[in-house]
Parts: C-alpha cells; sequence; structure tokens
C-alpha cells in the first residue's frame, strides 16, 4: 500500500490539537454549568425573625414565640411556633387587687423566651400582649383597675431588648376571628383555596364560634369580610362573654342556689365529693345576674352525686332559647346561621375532650362515657389521677357536660354534624388559638392578594438550563466531528 500524501498527513496533525482543545473546552464548560447548579441550589444558613405574643387569657398567661424565615416573609405557611411558655399562676385579671404583681407574674417565661431568640434578633423582635375575656370583666366592673393591671404588664415588658408593640384588651370578636385565621393558615386552607374550616374556641370566661356562612349574616355585628391571597371571605363570628367553662359552672350554682339550701346536692360533682364553697365566690362575678338573689350565708357547703343527665338539666338553665329577633338564633337571642363545613375546637374544648377521652367519639357515645365518668366515686377519681390537682380534677364532670350542650343545644351541632368537630390542640406543631392570627394580623404577614410567583420555580429553571447546555454541548461536539473528521485510510485506496 502507498504511503499517505503528504498534505493529508499534514492536514490530521493540525486538526488533532484543534479537536483536543475543542472537546476540553465543552467538557470545562459542561463541568462549569453542572458546578454553578450546584452551588446555585446548594442550601444557605437560613436567617430567622421572631415574634412573641402574650395570651393573657383569664385562667393564665401563656407566651408564644413564632419563627418565620427572614427572606420569605410575606410567603403562606412559613411562620411556625417555636415555644411556648405558661406563665405560674393565675391571669393578669387577678392581680387587680395587687397591680404592681401583674407583670413581675410574667418574668420567668419572658426570661425564657430572651434565651431562646438569638440576642442579635432581639431588637427587631416585637412583643404583643393581648387579654381577654378575664380583663374584659374586670373592664366592666372597675375601669381603673384594669388600666392599671395593663400599665403594670405594659411596664414590665418595655424593660425587655425586645421590640414593645403594645398590651391592650381585645374584643371578643377579634378572639374569634384571630382564631379562625390561625387554624386556617396553618391548614393551607387560604392559599392552596381550599375549604375553610370553622373555629370554636372555649376559655374560662367567653366562648367564640367563627366560619364561613354561605348564607346572609343578619346581624352586621356578626359580619366580618377578610380578603386573603386573592380570595374573599364572609364570616360569621360571635364571642359569649361569661360562657366560658369557669363563669359557666359560677352561673349553674348560683342557679342551684335559689332555694337557699347551704347543703346543695350538684349532679356535676363526683358521688362523695364535698366541699364548702364561698358564695362570694359565686356572685361576686360580674356574669352572675344581679337579678338572683344572693343567699345571706357565707358558705355553702356543695356535695357530689353524679348525675350527669341531671347535671345538663341544670346546665340548659343557663341558656336563653327563648327570646330571638332574628331569623334563627343559637342562645340568649344572638343571631347565628346554621353551622357549615369542618370546625376545629381549641382551647379548653380539646382539653377537657381530651381528658374525657372524647375526642373521636360521637355525640351519643360521649354522652354514655360522660355519664359513667360522672358516676365514679371520687376517691376512685382521685386514686386514677392522682397527679392532676384535685381542683381542676373535680371539675371535669361538669366541664365535659357543658362542652355537649353547648355545642349540641347553643350552637347546634345535631349528632350527624358532630363528625364535622375535630378536637384539636396543634396544627403541625404550632398551637391552635387566636395568637398566631393575631400577631399575623399586625405584621400584615397575610397579603389581601395573592404574591406574584415566576412561571418555573428557582429550581425548575436551573434544571432546564442544565438540560439544555448539554444538548447544546453535544450537538457542537456532534457538528466538530463532523466538519474536522475525515475518511479513513482504508476508505482512500490509491493504484501504484
Amino acid at each position: 500500500m502507498m504511503a499517505e500524501p503528504r498534505e493529508m498527513k499534514e492536514n490530521k496533525l493540525w486538526h488533532r490539537p484543534l479537536i483536543i482543545f475543542i472537546t476540553v473546552l465543552i467538557v470545562v464548560g459542561i463541568i462549569a454549568l453542572v458546578t454553578t447548579a450546584v452551588v446555585q441550589n446548594k442550601a444557605l444558613p437560613k436567617k430567622y425573625k421572631y415574634g412573641i405574643v402574650l395570651d393573657a387569657g383569664s385562667s393564665h398567661t401563656a407566651v408564644y414565640i413564632y419563627e418565620w424565615p427572614a427572606e420569605k416573609e410575606n410567603n403562606t405557611g412559613m411562620v411556625r411556633q417555636t415555644h411556648s411558655c405558661n406563665v405560674k399562676g393565675k391571669g393578669i385579671s387577678s392581680y387587680a387587687a395587687r397591680v404592681k404583681e401583674a407583670g413581675m407574674s410574667l418574668k420567668a417565661c419572658m426570661d425564657e423566651a430572651k434565651g431562646k431568640i438569638p440576642v442579635r434578633r432581639h431588637h427587631e423582635t416585637p412583643v404583643y400582649l393581648g387579654a381577654t375575656a378575664g380583663m374584659r370583666l374586670l373592664m366592666k366592673e372597675n375601669e381603673t383597675q384594669s388600666e392599671q393591671v395593663l400599665s403594670s404588664v405594659a411596664d414590665f415588658l418595655r424593660g425587655y431588648p425586645f421590640m414593645y408593640e403594645g398590651a391592650r384588651i381585645i374584643t371578643g370578636q377579634e378572639e374569634g376571628a384571630y382564631g379562625w385565621i390561625t387554624v386556617n393558615y396553618l391548614s393551607k386552607n387560604f392559599h392552596q383555596e381550599r375549604s375553610t374550616m370553622g373555629a370554636l374556641d372555649l376559655g374560662g370566661a367567653s366562648t367564640q364560634i367563627t366560619f364561613v356562612s354561605q348564607l346572609r349574616v343578619e346581624s352586621p355585628e356578626n359580619s366580618l369580610h377578610f380578603r386573603l391571597y386573592g380570595n374573599d371571605y364572609q364570616v360569621y363570628t360571635h364571642s359569649f362573654l361569661c360562657y366560658g367553662k369557669d363563669q359557666a359552672l359560677r352561673l349553674t350554682l348560683a342557679q342551684q342556689l335559689q332555694t337557699g339550701d347551704r347543703h346543695l346536692s350538684d349532679p356535676c360533682f363526683h358521688p362523695g365529693y364535698q366541699q364548702e364553697k364561698s358564695v362570694d365566690r359565686v356572685f361576686g362575678s360580674p356574669c352572675v345576674s344581679t337579678s338572683l338573689s344572693r343567699p345571706t350565708y357565707a358558705n355553702f357547703t356543695l356535695n357530689g352525686t353524679g348525675n350527669a343527665k341531671l347535671c345538663q338539666s341544670n346546665v340548659k338553665r343557663i341558656f336563653n332559647f327563648s327570646s330571638c329577633t332574628w331569623g334563627r338564633c343559637s342562645f340568649n337571642g344572638v343571631f347565628q346561621p346554621p353551622v357549615e363545613g369542618k370546625f376545629g375546637a381549641f382551647s379548653a374544648f380539646f382539653f377537657v375532650m381530651n381528658f374525657l377521652n372524647l375526642t373521636s367519639s360521637s355525640l351519643d357515645e360521649s354522652k354514655e362515657k360522660l355519664e359513667q365518668y360522672c358516676s365514679k366515686p371520687w376517691d376512685e377519681v382521685k386514686q386514677s389521677y392522682s397527679a392532676i390537682p384535685e381542683k381542676y380534677l373535680a371539675e371535669y364532670c361538669f366541664s365535659g357536660t357543658y362542652i355537649l350542650a353547648l355545642l349540641e343545644n347553643g350552637y347546634s351541632f345535631t349528632s350527624d354534624k358532630w363528625r364535622d368537630i375535630k378536637f384539636l390542640k396543634k396544627i403541625g406543631g404550632s398551637d391552635a388559638g387566636w395568637t398566631l392570627g393575631y400577631m399575623l394580623n399586625l405584621t400584615n404577614m397575610i397579603p389581601a392578594e395573592a404574591p406574584d410567583a415566576p412561571p418555573l420555580p428557582h429550581s425548575g429553571y436551573v434544571s432546564i438550563m442544565v438540560l439544555f447546555s448539554l444538548l447544546l454541548a453535544a450537538l457542537l461536539l456532534l457538528l466538530a466531528c463532523k466538519v474536522f473528521g475525515r475518511p479513513t485510510c482504508a476508505q482512500n485506496k490509491y493504484v501504484i
């Protein structure tokens, strides 16, 4: 075979380093693209912001710390609860006679909050205190004392390195609305366009019901309109002051004491339970109507008989179902449309029903189990639940009976509607309650309109760019082979 011509050898010698150079450039380009994509999508250290809300309830105060990524401040579903602390002792309204102690009662929990939040974030962390029904009652009873208590807690909170944003008494309507916002925000119902969940809240001095109604809300004071993430919500809400479980017990006892008998046989307490009670404790509440006659004696003896059915009859007497000037009412002449959709029942609704193991029972099952529980002898109950303070343990029979009466007879959750109630404490690690909704509202973290978003998420954009870059590189490589490639020697035959 004849040796290759000199010209062909020279072309091959010239093309080989060029092809190698182009190939190296393509490989380097691919590596650079992939490396850029990986680095771009690498998880970065997150920077968080914080907020503190104090729930100054009638029976106690709780401090909640919330956290959210600083760079995504207005994105839904980003705020979460990171810590909670229950203040020892009663609510701030109990400090009416010693107002200077009201602020100091918060010290242990606020010191905890100071340690939980990074020091560099202290100065920008807002602190809100919202007082509920206990302070509403004190305001009705003694406005000066209520203002002094709020001033005491305000002065105390200003002493911390946080951004103090106020301490005030929130209305019952606000409490209901913020609770509704909280459960739907945590359930991600707003931005995913799901049906919203109604909110049922029960405290020591008040109870709230809030839900979206498809019917016209006849009473303007019970109607709220929200525009959240581009959607409109017409919400019904009402707060019943004096119908929290503690005040309801006082109302029930006051009714029974109208007989004038110092020895009260009470079916809402276990058989064998006996306790000396103060008349002042019952009739000293502004919730107890002045139309009821107050006994002349200072104390009375409460003897438990443990009969849930009789207890329910006594409880129903504190509701007025006879007068209604609207198309329909719940009780006490208050307008309420028919309950619609699913409901989340939290706060005391959950704690009482959870203790009684009734959170997943039907209405009929709940009544049956409650009858069995209330009929248990007091000594047996104390032995079974020795870790629970007797004051609270003694009232579970009444509280459970009251909850069933309130939900069934007050709010009209009949047997078929009962399954729509979900008793819950937390949603995704955050407590269900009004505090998160309160902070979200005050910090404007829920936009009225849905936030704009690019057509593709960032990771999707990078992936597509890398894919097209690889395809382009492959095409360039193929083109280089076609342009610079030559027929092999075997394909070129020369005659000798």
